[in-house]
């Protein structure tokens, strides 16, 4: 064969190999992966730009106007579109009591990209409230987006940080052996008897209720890393000591590599599928628990926001009668949760050479 056939077959494998990533992945995945990846993808963006997409300062409080509902955004006919293609009717609290509110016939224009933010009010002195607001007259999607950030970054923070603490200790600790991994191994199999949840209680008491949310965010994510990191450490060690008596292993030790060359350049690298896949399916463990101790409040603490914090008002039977819209968190959580499980299992399949039917 010549040379510049080689050269045609290397070039066709490097374009078959380059389009078996993400390509490959997205032909595969059935609909639910796609909408999920879509949706996390929506979720993610809105949280990064949460000053922009969120109409209000999450903390700016309404006094007039609380547990208001929902308004609803209607299409300007195509005579007014010159002064703007949406618009709400303004509302009157008709009683108090009851907080029941009316709309009139007075219209606020809503404007796009304006003042900094992807849909307001063409009046700076109307309001716009797309999911209404809570009892002290807050806008409650100014905090669903704001909440968004501490709920789906504790999921990302908290498994980059267990699961490469997990990876390391569990790639040490298979490679290595003997004492070491003797040690390491009980180790883990104390922190994985642990009940996690109730852990998580214990520990959440002892943060003093005086720490900014800020801090106690730290805190949480520790707590939650510190938890997560054995049960992949004790996996990723299996798949060491499968690993460490292949070949290629064997052929780096006998040409003179050492020790940590092989384990960071060969043996770690082998793990990286698992944990892809594992960490994907890690994420809702992390974002749950969170939305559990803010809901239980002892987690983020008010006016800070997450989606567990926001829930937690939905515990009043008579809130949660009259005032559905506070239901919204929960649903987010529930989407986040099954968008990332779909994801993880696709993830799986695409990368299980059994599962997608090839040797």
């Amino acid at each position: 064969m010549s040379d510049a056939a080689v050269s045609r077959q290397l070039s066709a494998v490097n374009v078959d190999r380059s389009e078996s990533s993400f390509a490959a992945f997205w032909k595969m995945a059935g609909w639910p992966a796609r909408v999920s990846l879509a949706l996390l993808a929506a979720f993610a963006l809105a949280a990064l730009f949460a000053p922009a997409v969120a109409p209000y300062d999450p903390a700016a409080q309404n006094r007039r106007q609380p547990h208001h509902p929902p308004m609803r955004v209607h299409l300007a006919p195509p005579g007014e579109w010159s002064e703007g293609l949406l618009y709400v009717h303004k509302t009157k609290l008709a009683d108090i009591r009851k907080r029941r509110y009316e709309e009139t016939e007075e219209r606020i224009r809503l404007s796009f990209f304006k003042r900094g933010r992807v849909l307001t009010t063409a009046d700076p002195d109307a309001r716009l409230f797309l999911l209404g607001t809570d009892a002290l007259g807050r806008d409650f999607f100014s905090r669903l987006v704001y909440g968004g950030r501490i709920s789906l970054s504790i999921g990302l923070v908290g498994v980059a940080i267990s699961y490469t603490l997990g990876i390391l200790i569990g790639a040490f600790s298979g490679y290595v052996g003997g004492r070491a991994d003797f040690v390491i191994m009980r180790a883990t199999e104390i922190l994985m008897s642990l009940p996690t949840f109730y852990f998580l209680l214990t520990l959440a008491v002892i943060i003093p209720a005086t720490l900014p949310s800020s801090l106690t965010y730290l805190l949480i994510v520790a707590i939650l890393s510190f938890i997560g990191w054995a049960g992949l450490a004790r996996i990723v060690r299996g798949l060491v000591l499968s690993e460490r008596e292949r070949e290629y292993v064997l052929a780096a030790r006998a040409m003179g590599a050492s020790g940590a060359r092989v384990l960071v350049r060969h043996v770690v690298p082998s793990t990286f599928n698992y944990a892809v896949v594992s960490a994907t399916l890690s994420i809702p463990g992390y974002i749950l628990g969170e939305s559990a101790l803010s809901f239980l409040g002892l987690g983020i603490k008010d006016p800070d926001s997450s989606w567990g914090l926001l829930l937690a008002e939905a515990q009043n039977v008579e809130y949660l009668l009259r005032f559905q819209w506070l239901l919204i968190p929960g649903l987010l959580i529930f989407l986040t949760v099954m968008a990332f499980n779909f994801l993880g299992d696709a993830l799986r399949d695409h990368m299980d050479p059994k599962r997608r039917g090839t040797v």
